[in-house]
């Protein structure tokens, strides 16, 4: 069953796209009244999930957007990019929309004319003119479960069918549309997979040292490269008869990391040949520093294409690749194993400490005078003084604390026991729950504010900030002063997000007559959440494992000036299509000891799409007189994974770039800037402090006003 569906709109003509599961609409107005009847999906030629007819001469998108015109056999014929108009004669056309919340096609037989409005695109037929709309959801499921006992070469063999989910081995494997969730794994007495499940014949061996370290790091590189994994005494690969040691100094590790991260970059240059044959930033710079003929590597086997790849050295091609978005440390135990599907999906880079390094909790600064969210209540009976406020060591509850070693990429996830200090903690249970969630016919996104104190009604103003959004709708619903059963019937009905804004101890929630321990409940229904008050660390665990997919909480005190200021950061930037650990690696930057904060379960969650694909921090500083030098800092999602590409809409950008980490620096002036700002409200730094593009305004002569 598709997650899919098609509403006709009540208060103008068109029709609107939604995906239940992904939180995803998408609104097209014709140029009058039609009825959308569902269609094949046959007239396609990339698969959809969903398709309709309409009846129409023009289809307008409310937003920017670009578009690869092929034709009836896949061909790119023309591409229409940064508000560049087309026209194309009468002809047989398949279009692929470039940034809609879906994969999103149009296929129309007449003359098509691509034009641009300030924030919209709109594709005119002359007259009325049968169009199909097709849409493929970015929601993956599993193909199947694979079950392994916990010895390493059951590993291997597990772990050498996660190739089976790529769609393609050709380089454009690097989309992430054309990869696919890898299977499942299982712990089991004995070894089994499905039948169904086929390991890719790509040529490709990975060997490894049979032990549980190596074999786990290996799970994204195996997964992507479609390898089938086998013990031997030194890790290397394997493939067209040359051997590539991958132990550089004995680091096991970095040497699968350092592979899959080359591998994956040189697929992206190289797609550049086939079906997408864009002009990209990182190829021009990699062909103006070696001597590649790409167009020779597209059409080599995919065993030879590596060998060519891995025959540059590392250390050179380095400075030119992006950053990379993920590093998730996985504690090497038997029950970790369900993990590896997971971290493959994502193609994080992945280590395996050895022992947990722990660390003291951060003392409060003595200048703090703020009050903090606990309890305002005396000692109870049996409790001192020195037992009330426990900070960190109450959220764990005796938990170790785990100081990861810093991570050289984006975001930083943790899975084993502990909880992390710079690191969100990433569950199995988490990422699994998100995949089988159900089809739900919701054409909105539905967010509840909870304010159980009354010194903190201040950060209620978050209503206002979720759901300023010109092409999604939110249903708000902000709640004062719960009692615990209000609390729990809350918690036991479907919402996208709560946000949670008073007291928590070991007692559990504050609510007016006392206070609600999550860990009571029998089951859960918010899918994600923040609770913003001090040690929550223990209720939103279990929120987790309760029914969850994840949330943010805290580890210790926090004072209320600082849970305000992240509670309104993390709101706008959730609002913004930013995914839970990316927004908070954000608001970390931003607020003072906000490192108290710690994301639960599946860190990839989003509560919304952004509006342009992929979310971004525009980062601005004056450097003449009207003129400015911007740079755009990108952090992929689910559905704009590692290998998008994007286009930012500024007359200095004539190539399109990989959408992670930073891009430019560009030089532009001050109309274009504020041009630029009036596009989307997104997060903005100027002089390190973030801003917010709907609020700033260029004062000429190029200087900033609020």
């Amino acid at each position: 069953m598709t997650s899919l569906h098609c509403v006709e709109l009540a208060d103008r003509d068109g029709v609107c796209l939604v995906d239940g599961i992904e939180n995803a609409r998408f609104e097209l107005y014709t140029s009058g009244p039609v009825t959308a009847a569902e269609a094949e999906s046959s007239a396609f030629y990339f698969p959809v999930d969903f398709a309709v007819e309409l009846r129409t001469s023009s289809l307008k998108l409310p937003k920017l957007t670009g578009a690869i015109v092929r034709g009836q056999d896949g061909r790119t014929l023309t591409q229409s990019m940064n508000r560049r108009g087309v026209d194309l004669d009468v002809g047989a056309y398949d279009i692929e929309v470039t940034t809609a919340p879906m994969k999103l096609f149009v296929v129309v037989d007449a003359a098509v004319s691509i034009r641009y409005g300030e924030r919209s695109t709109t594709f005119e037929f002359g007259e009325p003119t049968r169009v199909s709309v097709g849409a493929r959801s970015f929601h993956e499921r599993p193909a199947g479960t694979v079950v392994t006992p916990d010895d390493p070469e059951s590993t291997m063999r597990a772990i050498s069918f996660l190739g089976s989910a790529l769609k393609t081995t050709t380089p454009e494997r690097s989309f992430p549309t054309l990869r696919g969730h890898p299977p499942l794994v299982e712990r089991g007495e004995t070894f089994d997979a499905p039948d169904h499940l086929r390991t890719p014949e790509t040529g490709v061996t990975l060997v490894l040292p049979p032990e549980r370290t190596a074999v786990y790091a290996s799970a994204p590189l195996a997964y992507y490269l479609g390898a089938t994994v086998v013990p031997g005494s030194e890790a290397r690969l394997e493939l067209a008869g040359w051997e590539f040691p991958l132990a550089p100094g004995g680091d096991v590790e970095r040497g699968l990391g350092q592979t899959l991260r080359q591998v994956f970059f040189l697929d992206c240059l190289t797609r550049t040949e086939g079906y997408y044959p864009v002009d990209l930033h990182e190829r021009h710079a990699v062909e103006t520093a070696f001597d590649v003929a790409f167009e020779a590597l597209y059409e080599l086997p995919l065993d030879e294409q590596l060998a060519e790849y891995l025959s540059m050295p590392f250390g050179d091609l380095e400075p030119h690749l992006p950053a990379w978005n993920l590093t998730t440390d996985v504690r090497p135990t038997q029950e970790n194993v369900e993990m590896l599907p997971f971290v493959a999906n994502d193609l994080s880079l992945v280590r395996c400490p050895d022992r947990l390094s722990l660390t003291p909790p951060e003392p409060e600064p003595k200048a703090v005078t703020d009050f903090f969210r606990q309890s305002t209540r005396g000692p109870a009976a049996g409790e001192t003084d020195d037992t009330f406020v426990r900070g960190a060591s109450e959220a764990g509850e005796g938990e170790e604390i785990v100081h990861p070693r810093p991570a050289e990429t984006v975001e930083h996830a943790w899975v084993g026991e502990g909880f992390p200090l710079g690191a969100s903690k990433a569950t199995a249970a988490s990422y699994r729950r998100r995949l089988e969630r159900d089809v739900a016919d919701r054409t909105s996104i539905d967010i509840t504010v909870v304010c159980n104190d009354e010194q903190m009604r201040e950060e209620g103003v978050v209503a206002e900030l979720y759901g300023l959004r010109d092409l999604l709708q939110f249903e708000i619903d902000i709640r004062y002063d719960l009692t615990c059963e209000e609390l729990a019937a809350l918690l036991s009905r479907p919402t996208n997000f709560l946000h949670y804004v008073g007291h928590v101890d070991r007692r559990g929630m504050q609510c007016a007559d006392g206070f609600l321990d999550a860990r009571e409940l029998d089951d859960v229904a918010v899918e994600s959440f923040l609770l913003n008050a001090c040690s929550s660390y223990k209720q939103g665990e279990a929120l987790v494992e309760r029914g969850s997919y994840g949330g943010v909480v805290t580890l210790s005190d926090v004072a209320n000036t600082t849970a305000t200021k992240l509670g309104q950061t993390l709101a706008r930037l959730l609002n913004c299509g930013f995914t839970l650990r990316s927004a908070l690696t954000i608001a970390q930057q931003e607020v003072f000891t906000a490192n108290r904060y710690i994301v639960l379960g599946d860190g990839g969650l989003s509560l919304c799409q952004n509006e342009s694909g992929v979310p971004g921090v525009l980062q601005i500083e004056p450097c003449g007189e009207n003129t400015f030098e911007i740079e755009l800092e990108y952090y992929p999602v689910k559905s704009y994974d590692l290998g998008s590409l994007v286009k930012p809409l500024l007359d200095a950008v004539d190539r399109h770039h990989l959408a992670t980490g930073t891009v430019g620096k560009f030089e532009i002036g001050a109309e274009e800037l504020k041009n630029f700002l009036e596009l989307e409200r997104a997060p903005v730094k100027i002089g390190g402090s973030l801003q917010w593009s709907d609020e700033l305004s260029v004062e000429f002569p190029g200087n900033f006003g609020l």
